[in-house]
């Protein structure tokens, strides 16, 4: 694997010129794509909230369904995508058609207020918001499957890394610069929003632009998979012990980490009192150090393997909910960040990479699909038992209970290591038979 230099734009350029044409060109054109993408998303992600509660004046139930369709949505896109996505030939094909739908919904929001008056408009636009993941979803899952197909492992670790890097710094002047527009505006002035919908739109353009000139091998037949609602059938995939041990820690793993995502939110807004420029504060110090570290972890998992990498940085995390209970100073919040930041750049770049280890590629798509719903579904329940806790044993205990379950999933992780290897030696003395 290429040696990067100390220097990020010269480390990218480097990456982006190595051997390998057909892949180089790949993963050139998945860098720019991933950037045009973040800033849509980034804009859309932040900033949809907002509009529908500050703008809209949308009710409470209304708020909670901006929080729970979605999630819905995206399960039941992935778990139905799984079926559509082994039917077809083109993969890429598949993700241009869902990515172009899902950015369609950017405009519609933007334009919904000259056709909508009065309070349905924003009922309409949480609607529209949850609809918008079910195409996003579909979309996700398909590029998820495509870059297993277009990269080949060896080159993932660094590969993901500087694609990872890129993009949050993206996701960063996202943040920054349309939050800093915004201040200049009313908080109920609905235009400036529609301008950031309808400028989202417009990078959706080059983004599906530049997916479309990946270039792909579809000189293989599809490979049909049945997938059905029985539990059965979501059973499975645990017969594969690789996956069954991966997939485990995942679970115990990230229910712990999301259960503590409300919590962090209310911890922040009403106990430390975080105005919504702390609260941008927080984003981009977390964000800086993903950008300076998505190498580092894939240099780390190349030397020591992703199971390890990806339990250090799951170790890291474990730590953070109940060193956020600590203090309600700002700048110390904001510090914590700056440091977690460390840990969630390896767990976004090495749980990815993990995964695409453990599935066999006949069957990527519909494990990826398995994976994503299981771990979707966590994201549904675990915030709701994180506020239920909160409720019935207040902040701090709730957040030493997300704590417990991080740590028990790190450690399942670090127990892995041990197959890991007898797996390494195994193939070895297989090797010398």
């Amino acid at each position: 694997m290429e040696k990067f230099s100390p220097f990020f734009f010269a480390e990218l350029r480097d990456f982006m010129s190595t051997g390998y044409e057909e892949i180089v060109i790949n993963e050139r054109y998945s860098i720019i794509n991933g950037s045009y993408a973040m800033f849509g998303l980034t804009i859309v992600g932040n900033f949809a909230s907002l509009f529908v509660i500050d703008a809209l004046h949308a009710t409470s139930e209304e708020v909670a369904l901006l929080t729970s369709l979605p999630a819905l949505m995206t399960v039941l896109a992935t778990w139905l995508g799984a079926v559509w996505l082994s039917r077809v030939n083109s993969k890429k094909m598949f993700c241009i058609r869902a990515t172009s739908v899902a950015r369609v919904f950017y405009l519609m929001i933007a334009l919904a207020p000259f056709f909508i008056r009065g309070p349905f408009l924003a009922f309409f636009v949480v609607l529209l918001l949850a609809i918008m993941n079910f195409p996003q979803g579909l979309s996700q899952l398909s590029w998820q499957s495509l870059m297993g197909d277009l990269i080949p492992e060896d080159r993932r670790a660094a590969f993901f890394g500087v694609r990872n890097r890129v993009t949050t710094i993206i996701a960063m002047i996202a943040t920054l610069l349309p939050g800093l527009a915004l201040q200049a505006f009313p908080s109920d002035a609905i235009p400036p929003y529609q301008v950031l919908f309808v400028l989202s739109t417009l990078f959706s353009f080059f983004e599906v632009y530049y997916l479309v000139l990946h270039r792909e091998n579809t000189e293989r037949r599809p490979d049909v998979v049945r997938i059905d609602f029985h539990v059965r059938e979501m059973l499975k995939p645990f017969r594969r012990a690789p996956y069954r041990r991966f997939l485990i820690a995942s679970m115990v793993f990230n229910f712990g980490w999301q259960l503590a995502w409300p919590l962090f939110s209310i911890y922040q807004i009403q106990y430390a009192h975080a105005t919504a420029i702390w609260i941008s504060a927080f984003n981009v110090a977390s964000q800086i150090t993903q950008i300076l570290t998505f190498t580092l972890w894939g240099r780390i998992s190349e030397k020591y393997g992703n199971t390890l990498a990806l339990a250090f940085a799951c170790l890291g995390m474990a730590a953070t909910p109940v060193m956020t209970v600590i203090s309600q100073n700002l700048v110390y919040l904001t510090g914590l960040n700056l440091i977690t930041g460390l840990f969630v750049s390896g767990i976004n770049l090495l749980q990815f990479n993990h995964l695409l280890e453990v599935v066999p590629r006949e069957d990527r798509t519909a494990l990826i699909a398995h994976f994503n719903v299981i771990i979707g579904i966590m994201g549904i329940v675990a915030p709701q038992i994180g506020v239920f806790l909160l409720g019935k044993i207040h902040m701090d205990p709730a957040m030493w209970v997300s704590t417990i379950l991080r740590l028990a999933g790190t450690f399942i992780f670090f127990y892995l290591i041990r197959f890991i290897k007898r797996s390494k030696r195994a193939a070895d003395a297989a090797d010398h038979v």
